[in-house]
């Protein structure tokens, strides 16, 4: 419990040096505006990502945290890692020459690595909530969703700051800005980091502790290299250099990960439908359960109709069995196939007597309300 108050209080320190920092650099009113426009193309990127996260959601607390470690721990280091990268390179190489150096090195490497942090530390401190390759998409997706938020703060402030909304190519203003990051590339970050996210789900799948090692480690390469190719064309390309990336490179890659996304929670109902009847044997579940809890429909269905029936306390109810169900699933899958460590049979246990717990809870709430 204290885990999260504490990093939220350090999440919330983070975020006022990074709000007095750009306020101080663009004005109150470039501040406002760029704000204003951060916020529209978030709430769709972020939903996508909640969308993906539907057959076991994770905790609501740990998706605040990651979006609040990507928007405020993850930004500001990377602010002062950049700046630092970009004063060196000015006097290495030249005035002017810092600022490239920055967006072509510095930003890949370390804003990989410092979202990429976030996913990794889920992995390893808090293993019983992170169970594959979705659930590494989801937390990287909503860190870089919070890296995107603040770095679109500060982008949308500077261009309104210096053009104002814009009119025309000699002064872009924030409007041009805007169409860019906010239309046409609100993807960009969290493809980036999408990739670490994926090898360090596959290691959570991993049955060798090569595979554990080099699948994250390829992931974050990965993510540097689509990272460092994007900033690359934007900074030394020309304007048909970087629509060239951006529709060859960028949005097929794009259209493979949601493809893939998509063919994973294909997935995961397999595998909790391989599940149920196993747990209709150990009386887990009832065989009349069996077809609601089978598919995503099914299940909102019936909490819907609990719902209206009973009330959101017994919906809720249902909602924690639906999800200790899954859970059991996914870790009978990962014992079936090697990778559920050596911790198995104590998480078993738990799920177990989570599961039985639940189902009671629900149908105890459902009979309170009758």
């Amino acid at each position: 419990m204290l885990l999260p108050v504490g990093a939220l209080v350090v999440l919330a320190g983070c975020g006022l040096v990074l709000l007095g920092l750009s306020t101080a650099r663009v004005g109150v009113v470039a501040e406002l505006v760029g704000v204003a426009g951060a916020l529209l193309p978030v709430g769709p990127v972020v939903a996508a990502f909640l969308w993906a996260d539907r057959w076991e959601p994770e905790p609501a607390r740990w998706l605040w945290l990651a979006f609040g470690w990507g928007a405020c721990v993850a930004a500001i280091t990377a602010l002062l890692i950049n700046n630092t990268a970009e004063a060196v390179g000015d006097l290495l190489l030249g005035k002017g020459q810092g600022d490239k150096i920055s967006a072509m090195v510095s930003a890949p490497l370390f804003e990989e690595a410092l979202k990429g942090a976030f996913v990794l530390g889920v992995f390893l401190f808090l293993r019983e909530e992170f169970d594959g390759v979705v659930d590494g998409i989801v937390y990287a997706g909503l860190v870089a969703a919070g890296f995107a938020f603040t770095e679109n703060i500060y982008y949308f402030g500077r261009a309104f700051a210096e053009y104002g909304f814009g009119g025309g190519a000699s002064s872009p203003g924030v409007l041009a800005a805007f169409i860019l990051r906010g239309v046409l590339s609100p993807f960009t970050h969290p493809l980036f980091t999408a990739m670490t996210g994926i090898g360090i789900g596959l290691a959570a799948g991993a049955a060798t502790k090569a595979k554990r090692v080099l699948a994250p480690l390829g992931g974050y390469l990965a993510a540097v290299v689509l990272h460092a190719l994007w900033n690359t064309t934007a900074t030394l390309g020309t304007a048909n250099t970087f629509l060239s990336v951006y529709f060859l490179v960028m949005v097929p890659i794009f259209g493979v990960v949601v493809y893939f996304v998509h063919w994973l929670r294909r997935r995961e109902q397999r595998v909790v439908t391989a599940g149920l009847p196993a747990m209709v044997a150990a009386n887990l579940v009832v065989p009349s359960e069996v077809d609601l809890l089978a598919s995503l429909p099914g299940r909102k269905k019936w909490r819907d109709r609990v719902r209206a029936q009973s009330g959101k306390a017994a919906a809720k109810a249902v909602d924690d069995y639906q999800s200790a169900v899954t859970e059991l699933a996914f870790l009978w899958h990962a014992v079936a196939g090697g990778s559920a460590g050596a911790d198995a049979s104590e998480r078993e246990a738990r799920l177990v007597g989570a599961v039985r717990e639940s189902r009671r809870r629900a149908v105890a709430v459902a009979r309170e309300t009758r």
